[in-house]
């Protein structure tokens, strides 16, 4: 330990704590009547919103909520959400955004490891919740969600959400509290086993916020979220915070749009009516967005949209910077709050044409402001930045979490070496761009070769008639591996194998694949299997294709 200088503060000096509630200080100073919005249904100011979190946390502790304890939040992504995003880690008590897309089973699970005391449950998830009511082991009461007329139902609720917020005080004294509190918890599915309970304190949080602020705001190149800008979550706020920016964009006084269930139809009538400039969502959310009935009839010029949780494939983008959609990649994980790394181009890249821009815009990018990210071998030695070799990125980060609830095997296993370890293989070139070429668990081996399922999705995804696509390693006697890959072709037009082997063939020619990276079979399929949030579930389409074999 390096010996430093400390000065002790002066007598009476204020130790200021990095709290949630700090980042509520600015946006009702500068934007008071600035606009919440939630779908078709609701509109208030910021000072209204301020005005709500208090009442909502006077609400929490008449329900017997203290500090400590842990709040389950059910609901699509709505104004309820982002209040709670608030009032519950402003009390000292645990939001835990729960996955409404997991099983039943999965749902209790996390329930219970979690040990929630309250529910607030949208009226769309009582039977989901009436269902498993009996083997909760730690819920004492919940709190109904409704966005019209309450539903009946046979859980024992303590009000609904709006009568109980009407009722309370509009006042409350958030307290001060140790910084390094846990203010939300989450968890994140993995290829085997039970759900891992993601958790971060008010420090994270709060340098988080703050980091990315700087990040989407200050770079000419990532002109992400500025003062004018409309932010509409295309992320499911029960997933990393809907990727942190609702912190983000209440700090700063921008107008957010919160558009309840996601219906590809109403998301783009909203970015018309709200004038929406700002989403970020997963690339198969904003294919089913750009392939809906409203979509046909609309131009997207101004929608900067953030893109993350699986590669961008340079077809894709195309296709969709054709719509008028300016495409950012962003890369981190629900272990990273999430963000890492971000599209960045420089001066002279800006000034290419918008073609030329897209293949660097659909790389990983470079690492933000105050993360420490390399890349590592198998042996643990750092990796050249060559843009030829290849590492599993390995970061550190003040953001990161430290851990998983209840599992610290599993958690020293996340923090191997001192580093967090993503599992991602990735490159990085001499002007510090990273590359991800593949989930280390998604690399195709075939006859002692590497072949990165990613490239592969890249090339096939430029034929014209190519939507999306999915590449997997299925089982091969002599090679060990080889690449299958699942194609969504445009609707009404016709692909076969025979054409997307010589449109690969073009690339091996150029040198840019080995033949033996063409697909050994191709699947045409009308839709490929998705996580619970979105991202493309190659787990399952191994599964799927080893009970076909």
């Amino acid at each position: 330990m390096v010996k430093t200088k400390i000065i002790p503060p002066a007598q009476g000096a204020y130790t200021y704590p990095l709290l949630i509630k700090s980042l509520l200080l600015s946006g009702v100073r500068y934007q008071p009547g600035q606009e919440i919005v939630y779908a078709d249904k609701l509109r208030y100011s910021y000072k209204t919103l301020i005005e709500r979190i208090h009442r909502l946390a006077n609400a929490l502790a008449a329900a017997g909520v203290k500090a400590g304890d842990t709040v389950a939040m059910l609901d699509w992504d709505s104004h309820r959400y982002l209040e709670c995003f608030f009032a519950v880690p402003m009390i000292g008590a645990v939001l835990h955004t729960v996955n409404i897309r997991l099983s039943p089973e999965q749902v209790l699970y996390t329930m219970n490891h979690a040990e929630d005391d309250l529910v607030l449950v949208h009226d769309d998830f009582l039977p989901l919740l009436e269902q498993i009511q009996g083997e909760l082991t730690s819920v004492k009461g919940f709190i109904q969600l409704s966005d019209d007329d309450a539903k009946p139902t046979g859980l024992p609720v303590l009000g609904e959400y709006e009568s109980l917020l009407a009722q309370a005080p509009c006042q409350f004294d958030f307290p001060d509290f140790d910084e390094n509190s846990v203010a939300t918890i989450f968890y994140t599915t993995g290829t085997t086993g039970n759900p891992k309970g993601v958790y971060f304190t008010h420090r994270q949080l709060v340098l988080h916020t703050l980091n990315a602020v700087g990040a989407m705001g200050v770079y000419q190149s990532l002109p992400l979220l500025r003062s004018d800008d409309v932010y509409m979550p295309i992320t499911p706020m029960f997933h990393v915070h809907a990727w942190g920016v609702p912190y983000v964009a209440t700090l700063m006084g921008i107008k957010q749009v919160y558009p309840g269930r996601y219906e590809p139809n109403r998301l783009v009538r909203l970015f018309r009516e709200e004038k929406v400039t700002f989403s970020h969502c997963v690339p198969t959310i904003l294919q089913m967005i750009l392939g809906c009935d409203e979509a046909a009839q609309t131009r997207f010029d101004g929608w900067k949209m953030l893109l993350g949780g699986s590669a961008l494939t340079l077809g894709f983008a195309s296709q969709a910077s054709a719509r008028g959609i300016r495409v950012h990649s962003g890369y981190g994980m629900s272990e990273s709050c999430p963000m890492l790394c971000s599209s960045y181009l420089r001066g002279e890249e800006l000034e290419q044409t918008t073609q030329a821009q897209l293949v660097n815009r659909i790389k990983t990018g470079m690492p933000v402001p105050m993360v420490d990210l390399k890349i590592m071998d198998a042996s643990g030695n750092s990796v050249a930045h060559d843009g030829e070799s290849l590492g599993e990125i390995v970061v550190r980060a003040p953001w990161l979490t430290q851990g998983y609830l209840k599992e610290p095997e599993k958690g020293a296993e996340l923090w191997h070496s001192g580093w967090l370890h993503t599992g991602d293989l990735a490159s990085i070139d001499p002007q510090g761009r990273v590359e991800i070429k593949d989930r280390i668990k998604d690399v195709i081996k075939t006859g002692g070769e590497w072949i990165s399922s990613l490239d592969l999705e890249n090339l096939i995804s430029e034929h014209s008639l190519v939507t999306s696509v999915a590449v997997v390693g299925i089982a091969d006697e002599q090679w060990g591996e080889r690449p299958m890959a699942l194609v969504v072709c445009e609707p009404g037009k016709h692909v076969d194998t025979q054409m997307l082997e010589a449109h690969l063939q073009q690339f091996v020619e150029l040198g840019r694949i080995n033949k033996w990276a063409i697909p050994k079979q191709f699947r045409f399929v009308a839709e490929i299997p998705k996580t619970s949030v979105g991202k493309i579930n190659k787990k399952l389409i191994r599964e799927s294709e080893r009970c076909i074999e």
